[in-house]
């Protein structure tokens, strides 16, 4: 998935853009509310994790923004607020999950994954074509009963094939959902990732390339 961390503590949010980075999530970070409006108005989001008590913009009125432009981004809110009025109070600005500090980073994880899926069509816990099989909550791949070792993207570009069912995805969706901002829209990520899953796949061969459009799996 894609997700935004916007906090302004940058230790806290380095850390937390680490640990989804290696649920192979792609992770865009902003220290402040205007910094985040402006990422989200370029990217598309599946989660934003969202520090409520942010400098330039508020997090309450980044919440406003979000849930005001009627995207499928889920808001996950922080705050070190323990009250049950903040957490209501959250809650009604259109935040669905709000969490407090400190917390646990594998419940902020599943959190995360847990909107996730609620952003997006309904799909199978377990993703499976052509004999292949990927268990996102477990990070396995299997193709005949065999086990591929997938690197971070490679599982991530499965992924988002596998989800497409059949159907042509773009080389510009695999890069906005499998890597992060920085990532240079013109590089050959996309491609040489392909080639190397194409190989760990093995025959016979099952990803393939739609001319002028992208990638699908047979």
């Amino acid at each position: 998935m894609r997700v935004l961390v916007v906090e302004d503590e940058p230790m806290l949010a380095d850390a937390i853009a680490e640990w989804l980075r290696d649920e192979a999530h792609a992770v865009d970070v902003a220290f402040d509310g205007g910094a985040a409006l402006e990422r989200i108005a370029v990217h598309d989001y599946d989660v934003v994790v969202l520090d409520r008590d942010l400098p330039v913009v508020h997090g309450d009125d980044v919440c406003r923004q979000v849930v005001a432009s009627d995207a499928t981004t889920r808001v996950l809110m922080l705050t070190a607020a323990v009250e049950v009025t903040d957490r209501v109070a959250g809650l009604s600005l259109g935040a669905d999950d709000y969490l407090t500090k400190p917390f646990a980073f594998p419940e902020l994880a599943a959190r995360i994954q847990s909107l996730g899926r609620r952003c997006r069509p309904a799909a199978p816990p377990i993703l499976r074509r052509s004999g292949v099989t990927l268990d996102p909550a477990r990070h396995e791949v299997f193709r005949d009963g065999r086990y591929l070792p997938l690197s971070k993207k490679e599982f991530a570009v499965l992924a988002e094939l596998l989800r497409a069912d059949g159907a042509a995805v773009s080389a510009e969706h695999l890069l906005e959902k499998a890597w992060d901002e920085h990532a240079d829209p013109f590089t050959g990520a996309v491609r040489l990732t392909i080639l190397k899953l194409r190989r760990k796949l093995g025959d016979p061969p099952l990803v393939e390339t739609v001319t002028g459009v992208g990638y699908r799996l047979r």
